[in-house]
C-alpha cells in the first residue's frame, strides 16, 4: 500500500507521481485517474508539463526552474501556481511528497 504525505509542500519538497494513478496525454494536456477514488482529473498544457517532470522524483525548485525555461511567466507567479497545483494533486492522492530536512 502506498502512503503519501498530506502535509504542506515546500520549495525543498521532493514530489513524484503516486503508484495509485494512471495517466495519459491528450493533445498536449493530461488526463489522470485516481485508482482508489475512481475519479478523473484533467491538466492543461502547463500542468501536463509538470506531470511529465514528476514521473521521476523532483524537487519543487527543479520543477519551477524547468517551467520558467519553457514558459514566459513571472517567477513569483510560477512558483505560486506550481505549489497550488502540487498541493491539489497531493490532496487528491495523485502524488507523493518527501519533505527534506535542512542539513
Amino acid at each position: 500500500m502506498t502512503s503519501y504525505s498530506s502535509g504542506k509542500i515546500s520549495g525543498q519538497s521532493i514530489v513524484v507521481v503516486s503508484q495509485d494513478q494512471v495517466s495519459c496525454e491528450l493533445g498536449g494536456e493530461a488526463a489522470l485517474l485516481n485508482l482508489k477514488a475512481g475519479v478523473y482529473y484533467g491538466l492543461n498544457e502547463v500542468g501536463a508539463s509538470i506531470w511529465k517532470l514528476i514521473q521521476e522524483p523532483k524537487r519543487v525548485g527543479e520543477i519551477r526552474d524547468a517551467i520558467l525555461e519553457e514558459y514566459e511567466v513571472e517567477p513569483d507567479n510560477c512558483e505560486a501556481d506550481i505549489m497550488a497545483l502540487l498541493q491539489d494533486l497531493l490532496d487528491n492522492g495523485l502524488i507523493e511528497v518527501k519533505n527534506e530536512s535542512i542539513k
